[in-house]
């Protein structure tokens, strides 16, 4: 036995007990009540803390090429800052370029990622281009890579078709696999844009305004309606919008496999940051939205109608925010190119563990949200997601009686702003072990870059949306 955490509360997605947790190497070998230890046990006590599965962002884009840069956290301190916060493995994006096999996409990112990462990482694919039998093909080869989740866009310059998306759709029912959406009606939002644009309308608020509830609402619902076609389970990502939430909960009445997700930002904020002057931080797609919008997401968590909490990282810096008003080469911007996205990978377990402090939902609800519906959803449950016996241990070892209000000076990025800024919560992780190894502790972080694995997914079976 190498480390022993005695006399924690362990809080599961069934619940909380008393229990001491032993770990030997990488993994949990034993949970229960006064285990004694070995005398070169390392004995680590948590007396009145709470004892977590680390979390799994289910969301993020590090170092990721987008609107002319790249996002500003590179996987070493993307992940060094995951870890800070309590976050043990994350699901990063792949991009497939056109005419590229998803193998060569794989294989792409993970050269740039494994020397890199602090913690454990595995992949979505964003599938761009299956114009040709080869590369439609190479979703069921990146399969045996590990890689069982996809998604597809339907705005941007690389979104797909609604018939690739129904192909893409019955290719990953074929394979065990899962689709992933980033669902925003681009035909209607390129012409607000054109409208706003010649009405000499160029701040923040309009970015929220082209992209605003009816235009991700309507793209909702109609990703559905395909995947019910398809006969296929869907995945809807950042799901910010109350029509959204509402087709999600009648799919999911009917019976159907319909999953979603959304970010801590759509549950704190609201679209009335585009109004302030922070406003161009706070950009990204799908924009913040209404309070109807909030209330209903958060009625949505409370119901289970919403699976999974993911942050959707994708940071720039506040030069590269104001880019809205001039961009380098001197002309001048609006809100179409302002870089779309904010930070969130070291905010999630925190401000979600915080809500449950207060009260808001449980603690266990927390877990199943950050990750054990994570591992359930994208199959990697066998090893990740829980505190058990074989598990890795990926231990978060949290405070409930620390208070803390966010900083970006004590976060643990390469950002040199938070959109968390002053945002207050209720208890805080004070160590984070990913796979036996303290990565964190008490505010610094102790990792190293490189130590994070990648982890491949087994195949995903849903007969249903009940995880």
């Amino acid at each position: 036995m190498d480390i022993l955490i005695k006399g924690g509360t362990v809080v599961t997605a069934e619940g909380k007990y008393e229990a001491d947790i032993a770990i030997d190497g990488e993994k949990i070998t034993g949970i229960g009540y006064n285990i004694q230890p070995l005398k070169e046990t390392e004995v680590v006590d948590a007396k009145g803390m709470l004892v977590l599965p680390g979390a799994i962002d289910s969301h993020t884009h590090l170092s990721h090429p987008f609107m002319g840069t790249t996002s500003t956290d590179d996987y070493f301190t993307g992940t060094r800052s995951a870890a800070c916060g309590g976050t043990t493995t994350i699901f990063d994006f792949v991009m497939q370029n056109k005419g590229e096999s998803m193998v060569d996409a794989v294989n792409r990112r993970y050269k740039l990622a494994q020397p890199n990462v602090a913690i454990d990482f595995a992949y979505h694919i964003s599938v761009v281009d299956i114009s040709t039998p080869e590369l439609y093909a190479s979703m069921d080869k990146v399969v045996d890579m590990g890689v069982r989740s996809f998604k597809v866009f339907t705005v941007y310059d690389f979104a797909v078709s609604d018939a690739d998306f129904y192909r893409a759709l019955q290719k990953a029912a074929s394979i065990n696999a899962l689709i992933g959406i980033h669902a925003e009606n681009k035909e209607v939002s390129n012409l607000l844009i054109k409208q706003y644009q010649a009405e000499g309308k160029k701040d923040s608020w309009w970015h929220y305004m082209s992209k605003n509830e009816p235009v991700e609402g309507e793209a909702d619902i109609r990703a559905i309606n395909l995947a019910k076609m398809a006969g296929a389970p869907l995945y809807i990502a950042h799901l910010a919008d109350w029509q959204g939430v509402e087709a999600v909960t009648r799919a999911r009445e009917e019976g159907c496999p319909i999953f979603a997700e959304t970010c801590p930002q759509y549950l704190y904020f609201t679209s009335d940051v585009y109004k302030t002057d922070r406003a161009p931080e706070f950009v990204c797609s799908p924009p913040i939205k209404d309070q109807k919008s909030q209330d209903a997401l958060w009625a949505a968590l409370k119901r289970g109608d919403i699976d999974v909490i993911g942050t959707d990282h994708c940071p720039f810096t506040l030069e590269q925010k104001a880019w809205g008003k001039r961009l380098p080469d001197g002309r001048e911007g609006d809100f179409t190119t302002i870089p779309n996205g904010c930070a969130g990978i070291e905010n999630m377990y925190p401000y979600m563990l915080s809500e449950a402090n207060k009260g808001r939902i449980t603690f266990s609800e927390a877990v199943k949200l950050c990750s054990s519906n994570t591992a359930k959803l994208f199959g990697i449950d066998d090893r990740k997601g829980f505190i058990a016996p074989g598990y890795d241990a990926d231990i978060v070892i949290y405070n409930p009686h620390k208070d803390v209000v966010i900083h970006n000076k004590d976060m643990h990025g390469q950002l040199d702003h938070t959109i968390w800024e002053d945002v207050p919560v209720n208890g805080y992780p004070v160590a984070t072990y990913c796979r036996g190894k303290l990565v964190y502790k008490d505010g610094q972080f102790l990792g190293s870059r490189g130590y994070g694995r990648y982890v491949k997914a087994h195949a995903l079976h849903f007969d249903g949306p009940v995880l």
